[in-house]
């Protein structure tokens, strides 16, 4: 069903009406993206609200590379130094290395300095299209470069780390967490750009989540872009239900710009500094946490033909949308509108630096899309 708008709070939160009266939801733009949040009973809201706030200002502050106080951005200004990091950002900064060693390197945090030469240097919002391709592209000092021993971190010179592969993730599974541990009884649920992390109790027969891949391209779409094929149409969009665990969606369509002759997108394959050209333009992956799912997902799209058959592995219910529009389905994810996705139970990422908590789920309640992913309480932009 469309939402409904019914005013905006001090904090910037807009409530939306989603048609009952037994769930409370509410969104707002965060760290880029949008965030969306859910609780019942509704009275629960206001508090998961300010629990929300909190856990992005902090994420936020720790590991954005586009703000110049931020603590990563004073990583990056003393390369070489050891550093000693808050107890946030070295979790943060472990997570993204437990999803490397996972993926053998598809997802890497020293895509950073190949992000920014591609164009990728601040806020989205704020990219400049148009210019230059660069004439090489940039080498990836790789994940294994990265020294961290609990909060002691050291990059090798040159290096520029980018957690956008878990830390959504990792930010929906903080918040969620939080709130559910300061409220008593009923459930939350917590999007971030799209990737929904839930804890407390779901509702019967689980949340409703819409997996869309709709666009809203950035900057207007040039017919040679469409024709080409870089920009293509959207795919129909799916209602599935998730009672535990995690659902994070990547797509290479909601974060598009221009260099030269060819259209670029923010997933960078670590292999060759350039984004990611495989037949996937968005992966939506089921995991015990969001982090994982996360990454599982950002993994999908680098690894390309070999996708599938790593997520049928890895024993995670995914769906995958092909550059043609095409929808494959893996490991147990359900064909139907309304079907239950089952997550995993147990965590795939290496004991140990996996960070964020092994059981908490997700949720949503069906709406309308924006650019691809989960819309409804879950719901939001896709990143």
């Amino acid at each position: 069903m469309d939402t409904m708008r019914r005013g905006v709070s001090a904090s910037g939160w807009a409530m939306i009406d989603i048609g009952t009266a037994t769930v409370g939801v509410a969104e707002r733009d965060a760290l880029g993206t949008s965030a969306r949040v859910a609780a019942w009973p509704p009275y629960n809201l206001a508090r998961v609200l300010a629990i929300t706030d909190t856990e992005l200002a902090r994420l936020d502050e720790q590991a954005s590379r586009f703000r110049d106080d931020s603590e990563i951005f004073a990583v990056h200004r003393t390369v070489g130094d050891v550093h000693i990091l808050s107890e946030g950002l070295a979790e943060a900064i472990a997570v993204a290395l437990a999803a490397a060693r996972w993926t053998e390197g598809l997802v890497d945090p020293t895509v950073g300095g190949a992000l920014e030469l591609l164009g990728y240097d601040r806020d989205f919002a704020a990219i400049r299209h148009g210019g230059a391709m660069p004439p090489a592209p940039s080498r990836v000092p790789g994940w294994e470069s990265v020294r961290l021993d609990g909060r002691c971190l050291r990059l090798a010179a040159g290096s520029r780390l980018d957690l956008g592969a878990t830390a959504k993730g990792l930010g929906s599974d903080r918040a969620a967490s939080a709130a559910a541990a300061a409220i008593t009884g009923g459930g939350v649920l917590v999007s971030l750009g799209g990737d929904i992390a839930v804890a407390g109790e779901a509702p019967t027969g689980g949340w409703p989540v819409l997996v869309a891949d709709e666009q809203v391209p950035a900057a207007p779409v040039d017919p040679r872009d469409r024709r080409a094929g870089q920009v293509p149409e959207p795919s129909p969009g799916q209602v599935v239900r998730l009672a535990a665990g995690a659902l994070a969606t990547s797509s290479i369509v909601c974060r598009q710009w221009r260099r030269g002759d060819r259209m670029l997108h923010h997933i960078v394959d670590p292999r060759t500094g350039l984004p990611a050209a495989g037949p996937w333009r968005t992966v939506s992956v089921a995991a015990a946490n969001c982090a994982e799912a996360n990454a599982a997902s950002t993994a999908a799209i680098v690894a390309g033909d070999r996708a599938a058959a790593w997520l049928a592995g890895q024993g995670m219910p995914a769906r995958l949308v092909g550059r043609d529009g095409g929808v494959r389905f893996v490991a147990g994810w359900p064909e139907a509108d309304g079907g239950l996705v089952e997550a995993p139970e147990a965590c795939r990422m290496p004991a140990g630096m996996a960070g964020p908590p092994a059981a908490i789920g997700r949720s949503g309640h069906p709406g309308r899309g924006e650019t691809g992913g989960h819309r409804g309480p879950g719901g939001g932009r896709t990143d």
